[in-house]
């Protein structure tokens, strides 16, 4: 059986292959995953936002996210949780992400 961190380093492999659709990211590495926890009952629990609320993919992304994430396995349940506060900014970008857009 895979323990709690090792599943945790699973999500966040996971999270690294989805892409938001307009800036050529992860969402990791943008700043858009706030927390990922793995539950002693194996459950999965991410808190994630996005770039603006009139995203295009506010319904799809955190479906995505949940999707993905399922299909690890060890792990029982998946929640996602939407949020906005903090609100998202550039800052949020990991030194990875704001290469790979020219800002470094």
């Amino acid at each position: 059986m895979k323990d709690k961190e090792f599943l945790e380093k699973e999500v966040i492999e996971i999270l690294k292959n989805i892409f938001d659709p307009e800036i050529p990211v992860n969402i990791y590495e943008l700043g858009l995953i706030y927390k990922v926890e793995i539950t002693p009952s194996f459950n999965a629990i991410v808190e994630m936002t996005l770039t603006t609320p009139a995203c295009p993919v506010a319904e799809s992304m955190p479906q995505e996210v949940k999707d993905r994430i399922k299909g690890i396995h060890g792990i029982n349940e998946v929640f996602v949780d939407l949020v906005w506060e903090p609100q998202w900014n550039m800052d949020m970008m990991s030194e990875e992400a704001k290469l790979q857009l020219g800002m470094l």
